[in-house]
């Protein structure tokens, strides 16, 4: 079963985000959020509160507690799009002003359980 989570609008650039997107993709949760834990990038902050949310979106829809000795999760996917931007003007010389653009993104994680995946291929290949 998977769960998704997703935050919106987050006032980073996508570039920085998609840094901190790519250690954890694939991870078991335990080491991802071990990762980001120890991480030096803003970025990481905002990504483990919302690996922690995807988690607690698969505890409720299957309505049982996570344990990492029962149910092996990890994130399957992890994607950062860019956001609209916040367009401001910084005075410039000779009465010019030049734009500053602060980006925002959107980032979506996808977290399931590894079991279940491996128990989904063995039927398919039993149908072959």
């Amino acid at each position: 079963m998977e769960a998704v989570a997703k935050l919106k609008s987050v006032p980073l650039s996508a570039r920085k985000m998609r840094y901190v997107a790519d250690s954890v993709r694939g991870k078991s949760i335990d080491q991802a959020l071990n990762i980001l834990k120890f991480s030096k990038r803003e970025a990481s902050e905002f990504v483990s509160k919302l690996l922690l949310s995807a988690v607690a979106n698969w505890e409720n829809k299957l309505e049982m507690a996570y344990n990492a000795e029962d149910y092996d999760l990890y994130v399957k996917t992890i994607y950062v799009n860019e956001a609209g931007m916040l367009k401001r003007f910084r005075p410039a010389p000779h009465g010019r002003a030049h734009r500053i653009r602060k980006r925002l993104n959107h980032v979506t994680v996808v977290v399931t359980n590894r079991a279940e995946l491996e128990g989904t291929t063995e039927v398919s290949q039993d149908n072959k």
